[in-house]
């Protein structure tokens, strides 16, 4: 049996920082993922924000990790090929009485050596932001946050893991581990892993993982977080990400623009026990309506075109778990907002500790550069043309709302780490991210996978198991998609 040098446990953002940062070095190393693809967890459901860091207790792993993770994507973006805006965000206050809360955010990024700090007067704020609420007295600018696409930013890590020789194994849950002599025996339905360590980057089930391996209880709550997507003609109401001061209102939600031009309110934030809970609700979507309105007004919440919800791993001590727990045991854990913004320097930070204990050498051959799929939309007329003239399927446009080809889909099928679900094409192409949410290309998307998969349409899924559109019906039985 192989042995590996490291195996990461999850595939998501955290983990797929830390494969990319562990291929600097030589080595064997595996990413052991439960679901069917990168970013199926927390990575796929959240705010898309890169913060400044102005917000985490000074000398916290947070602070820390969120302040260098910000520094370091303008030139993660860059090598990953990946979209990234540095667009800004206001911190708003909402009551006189809570300016100074408003200060103390101010010189706690201070502490944390953010740049671009700088406080304003209620109309000062409205001048950068007309459609910010009457009621804001006083804000906080923050000029380095930005906004990025999760979905393509962990795609672009894991996909720059796999081109400098990291191995990924999907559907592959670590039912147990155990001491060896080599290290650590991972055992799952698929077989058995050996390695020499093990990376826990599980995220909600962080707890779970090290329950495996440690009697000393790690305590993960999956904290749900239920935002709505508004169409693109919103996308324009603000500017910035306009984050509310909590206060005797409570915490409030956010109203930002995304990378792609849409507009994204929420979210909730309500500790539940299920670590499968993906459900929004009638109350929690409610919240996220009456919240927004409170610092920005107006918001056009008629076009919003779908709603989502997404755990956060929150850990009791409430910071990062960047460690190794036990010998040759490293975790990544408790990792939520700003996780994010922090995952590059988290990645360098668990792999240069992996390296170190294992006495691993950095190689010559790592290659940063990580191209992305052809975006046709971004392309001018004449180059479409151009690029239609070489292969007419780029001509052929699949999904309306967003205009993606034939030729997009494919590329994103048979690229590394292939797509092989309709939300695996989606995350990696935004077919079905658009107006009518899939209705119109989802089965023309369903027809290309099972052509280019030599897969049955009953095969097709949406996502993991379970999730097949298409329905054998038996006689005198009732199946529901």
């Amino acid at each position: 049996m192989r042995v590996y040098d490291a195996v990461i446990v999850g595939a998501g953002v955290t983990g797929c920082a830390i494969a990319r940062e562990l291929s600097r070095w030589e080595g064997g190393f595996l990413v052991a993922e439960r679901a069917l693809d990168v970013c199926e967890g927390t990575s796929k459901a959240n705010s898309a924000i890169i913060h400044a860091g102005f917000d985490a207790e000074p000398g916290t792993l947070k602070a820390r990790m969120n302040v260098q993770g910000n520094r370091m994507m303008d030139q993660i973006s860059q090598e990953l090929d990946v979209p990234f805006k540095r667009i800004g965000a206001l911190v708003v206050c909402l009551d006189p009485a809570e300016l100074p809360h408003l200060q103390e955010l101010y010189d706690r990024g201070l502490a944390n050596g953010v740049q671009g700090l700088s406080l304003l007067s209620g109309e000062e704020a409205r001048a950068l932001e007309p459609n910010l609420a009457d009621a804001v007295c006083g804000a906080l600018l923050a000029e380095t946050s930005g906004v990025v696409c999760p979905f393509e930013l962990t795609l672009g890590l894991a996909e720059s893991a796999a081109k400098n020789g990291v191995e990924f194994r999907f559907d592959t849950e670590i039912t147990g581990i155990q001491r060896v002599p080599e290290g650590w025996l991972l055992q799952t339905a698929a077989g058995e892993i050996l390695t020499r360590a093990v990376v826990n980057a599980a995220g909600v089930h962080a707890g779970v993982i090290r329950g495996m391996v440690s009697q000393e209880k790690l305590e993960i709550t999956p904290r749900k977080g239920e935002y709505c997507l508004l169409d693109k003609t919103a996308g324009g109401h603000v500017s910035r990400t306009i984050f509310q001061l909590p206060g005797k209102m409570g915490k409030g939600v956010l109203v930002s623009p995304t990378v792609h031009g849409n507009l994204l309110v929420g979210p909730t934030a309500a500790d539940v026990e299920d670590l499968e809970d993906a459900a929004t609700t009638a109350e929690g979507l409610a919240e996220v309506a009456e919240k927004s309105g409170w610092g920005v007004k107006n918001v056009p919440l008629r076009q919003v075109i779908t709603s989502f919800m997404g755990l956060r791993a929150h850990e009791a001590g409430d910071d990062f778990i960047l460690q190794e727990t036990e010998e040759g045991f490293f975790e990544a854990a408790g990792i939520e907002s700003p996780g994010l913004s922090s995952a590059p320097a988290i990645g360098e930070y668990v792999a240069n500790m992996v390296a170190d204990k294992l006495g691993l050498k950095k190689k010559d051959s790592f290659d940063p550069q990580r191209r992305g799929g052809l975006r046709l939309a971004e392309k001018t007329h004449a180059q479409r043309a151009a690029i239609i003239r070489d292969n007419p399927l780029y001509g052929n446009i699949i999904c309306r709302c967003e205009e993606i080809s034939e030729g997009e889909i494919l590329d994103a099928i048979h690229s590394t780490l292939g797509a092989k679900t309709l939300d695996g094409v989606k995350r990696r192409t935004r077919a079905g991210m658009g107006r009518c949410q899939s209705g119109f290309c989802s089965p023309r998307v369903m027809e290309i996978l099972a052509r280019e998969l030599s897969l049955d349409l009953r095969d097709i899924r949406k996502n993991g198991k379970g999730s097949q559109i298409v329905w054998e019906q038996t006689r005198g039985e009732d199946h529901e998609a």
